[in-house]
């Protein structure tokens, strides 16, 4: 296990840390993938799924960080 200490002295499992740092970047990266592909969906299977474009749309215009 490698350990660091932080600036605060406490010990912290730097692999664990990067473990959730690449976990994060992952779901970043299929956030984006699904909005861009939300965002190219024709009226039709917007419906399909519920959704209005106005709805779409919002959900597309949201940043990749933001649930």
């Amino acid at each position: 296990m490698q350990k660091a200490i932080s600036t605060f002295g406490v010990s912290v499992d730097t692999r664990s840390g990067m473990s959730r740092l690449a976990a994060v970047l992952y779901r970043w990266q299929q956030r984006m993938q699904e909005r861009e592909h939300l965002g190219m969906l024709d009226e039709r299977l917007l419906k399909d799924i519920g959704l209005t474009r106005l709805q779409a749309l919002s959900e597309v215009r949201k940043p990749f960080w933001r649930a």
